[in-house]
């Protein structure tokens, strides 16, 4: 028996081309649909060899098609760092508004099951702490910040419509800073940053004071609370990323010295409406999918080192070998 077949919007980006490994190797046939403004055809370059995976580019605010049956489909499509949310305000506006509605468009044509990929940026800068699902946050909706936290806010309500309304079989899931490999070293994320600074030699800038604190979830723990919500019916919201609370500052030593690295830390101006605290209850994600982070920090960090390490060599020789074709 075949298995089902997935459409994965953003498919090429980070997180999404983890999720089409994954439902690959779950013998799933997967559609990837981007359109590569963040996402890269490297991400997924492996897998094209693989007759069940097929990569369709496309606008998701426009017309969207995906002939046959589909049975799920996961919107994932979306610029996901502040340095590309900036730089693309309205994309990113537009895709979690227009290329939201299509992507319920089309689930509720096939009858699928939709999954959107929403944030912990839903919350803002917390009032409350840790947040929980029926917390309702505290976004400026006109602050630069607003176009990636109001997108995905209207993205849920939008989501919360079609399964009221149209009876579309929906979930929704909270995703907490996630990394692991795949991450682009120049996408403005704390954690490339970080790396590349440390790896480089060069002074590793840490916003603020590093007092603030974020949750950092490793990937392949992410992509494993994404899944089992997929798979089962609970429609959410549903926070998946790991408790473990660390500081900015903690964070920029312990990966400096991961790294082997001598880099001093240098404190920089901190982002407008930059959250100070950032920690996820998974009470429910626990007791409902039964689902918990596997992956201890300095586990998945040394994984993330070794991979940027590898990736920026692997950016030096292109470099070298272009300088010398001119």
């Amino acid at each position: 028996m075949s298995g089902p077949t997935i459409v994965i919007t953003g498919g090429a980006g980070f997180l999404g081309s983890h999720l089409c490994e994954r439902l690959l190797a779950q013998g799933a046939r997967v559609i990837c649909m981007d359109n590569f403004l963040t996402g890269s055809p490297r991400n997924v370059e492996h897998l094209m060899t693989n007759p069940a995976f097929r990569v369709v580019e496309c606008d998701l605010t426009g017309f969207i098609h995906v002939p046959g049956e589909v049975d799920m489909v996961l919107h994932f499509a979306s610029a996901a760092s502040p340095a590309d949310y900036l730089r693309h305000p309205i994309e990113t506006l537009k895709v979690g508004s227009l290329g939201t509605l299509h992507a319920l468009g089309m689930a509720k044509e096939k009858g699928a099951r939709f999954i959107l990929a929403s944030t912990s940026e839903v919350y803002g800068d917390p009032l409350e702490h840790p947040q929980a699902e029926t917390y309702w946050g505290n976004v400026n909706p006109v602050g630069p910040r607003s176009v990636y936290d109001e997108a995905k806010r209207f993205a849920e309500s939008l989501t919360t419509a079609y399964r009221n309304s149209h009876g579309v079989d929906t979930g929704i899931v909270r995703i907490f800073n996630t990394y692991g490999p795949r991450m682009r070293p120049h996408d403005g994320r704390a954690i490339p940053t970080f790396i590349r600074q440390a790896l480089r030699g060069e002074p590793i800038t840490v916003t603020g004071d590093g007092s603030q604190t974020r949750s950092i979830c490793y990937v392949d723990d992410t992509v494993a609370g994404v899944l089992t919500l997929a798979f089962d019916d609970f429609a959410g919201p549903v926070n998946i990323g790991n408790p473990q609370e660390v500081s900015m500052l903690a964070l920029a030593e312990i990966i400096r010295d991961l790294a082997g690295s001598s880099s001093p830390i240098r404190l920089v101006e901190r982002p407008v409406d930059d959250p100070k605290v950032r920690c996820p209850d998974t009470t429910l994600a626990a007791e409902r999918l039964g689902w918990r982070p596997r992956v201890d920090m300095i586990d998945g960090l040394r994984r993330t080192i070794a991979w940027f390490a590898e990736e920026l060599e692997r950016e030096s020789r292109e470099l070298t070998t272009s300088r010398a074709d001119r």
